[in-house]
């Protein structure tokens, strides 16, 4: 009997003990990230911050969360994995950090997962839709977007429909790369679909010329682009300049506005798959939300894909922050997400459990239309 009240006890003293609670002041919540700010990825990656803080800001001038004002700190790994460490190394231990919130990477997130277990520090939101992540349980990593397995099956799904057998994989060379293509393999096993062929790029040292050639030679009538940032409108640039005109098709990491930016009228007819809300749907209580603080925010801003992902993430946050009460810790935080079963902001549902942080399933394909805009 003394035995369990001990060991009782020094559990709970731990749970007090843990170092991310040091975020939580009674003036403020401390979250933090490494993240992508520089290089082809740089621009997407700021514009998910751009949006979490939008919203950030509105609950930080309500009053914030139970009276607390939410801060938000990046720091830049140039899509580095060595660097991603150092900096959640940092965040956590110099930074004093709550919450890791909106990192950046597949490879990125594999590698501070430990550095999160040992120290017992969430990780909420991060962008990488690996399903190595969601298939093994892990209580301190929450999730927020689909799964990159659950967008492959979309777009393999569309395209058997649609009678387009000859189908080309271009992919970079990376944790981000191979994770799409293993997603897009597994889908195609399932779909009983064979790829003509499957091209890779070295992002330190791409030759979308060659990448371009190879492509053209298999003859597709669609490629599916496993990347994002420049990568992935540099390689369409390279293609539109061949013999052949296929269908191209990205996931969602693929930014719509670098996309309209880097290939202007050539945008048009990229399929992308999506796993948020139409922005042209303000009747959805979210976007219309994120519409209106950008409006009274920065009057004239062109709304985005990318900051409304991050608004997303930002409001799913502040849900389970306010769920979890004055007395916020991180043992608070994760019992109070993982008895919300269902949240949801319109057609965007999030689902929590103790046996599943995987969050949301929710994925379109749409496709850039004459004036750079996503029709669903």
């Amino acid at each position: 009997m003394f035995r369990s009240i001990f060991i009782a006890l020094m559990l709970t003293t731990g749970a007090h003990a843990l170092a991310s609670d040091k975020g939580v002041t009674p003036i403020e919540i401390r979250l933090g990230a490494s993240a992508v700010l520089s290089g082809p990825l740089g621009p997407q990656t700021k514009d998910y911050g751009v949006g979490s803080r939008l919203y950030f800001d509105a609950v930080n001038a309500a009053g914030g969360v139970h009276g607390r004002k939410i801060s938000y700190v990046t720091l830049d790994d140039a899509f580095d994995v060595k660097r991603a460490v150092e900096n959640t190394r940092k965040l956590i231990e110099e930074d004093n950090v709550f919450i890791i919130y909106n990192s950046t990477g597949t490879a990125q997130t594999g590698a501070i997962l430990p550095l999160l277990e040992e120290t017992r520090t969430i990780a909420f939101g991060p962008v990488t839709g690996a399903s190595a992540f969601r298939d093994k349980f892990n209580p301190y990593l929450f999730h927020v977007r689909a799964s990159y397995a659950n967008e492959a099956r979309r777009i393999l799904s569309q395209l058997k429909q649609m009678g387009i057998s000859r189908i080309a994989v271009f992919y970079q060379d990376d944790g981000l790369g191979k994770t799409l293509l293993a997603e897009l393999r597994l889908a195609a096993t399932l779909e009983k679909i064979t790829f003509v062929v499957e091209t890779k790029i070295d992002p330190a040292k791409p030759d979308f010329a060659a990448a371009a050639a190879a492509t053209e030679k298999a003859q597709p009538q669609a490629v599916i682009l496993g990347t994002a940032g420049t990568t992935f409108t540099s390689y369409i640039k390279a293609v539109q300049q061949t013999s052949i005109k296929p269908n191209f098709y990205g996931f969602s990491v693929a930014s719509l506005d670098v996309i309209n930016r880097e290939l202007k009228e050539q945008a048009r007819g990229i399929v992308l798959t999506q796993i948020m809300p139409s922005l042209r749907n303000a009747t959805i209580p979210v976007v219309a939300e994120y519409l209106k603080l950008l409006r009274e925010t920065t009057p004239g801003a062109k709304p985005s894909a990318s900051q409304f992902e991050g608004f997303v993430h930002a409001k799913l946050l502040v849900e389970g922050l306010r769920r979890a009460g004055r007395s916020l810790t991180t043992e608070s935080f994760i019992k109070a997400m993982e008895a919300a079963g269902e949240i949801s902001f319109g057609r965007f549902v999030a689902k929590y459990s103790p046996q599943s942080h995987n969050g949301s399933s929710y994925v379109e394909m749409a496709i850039i239309d004459n004036e750079g805009q996503l029709r669903y």
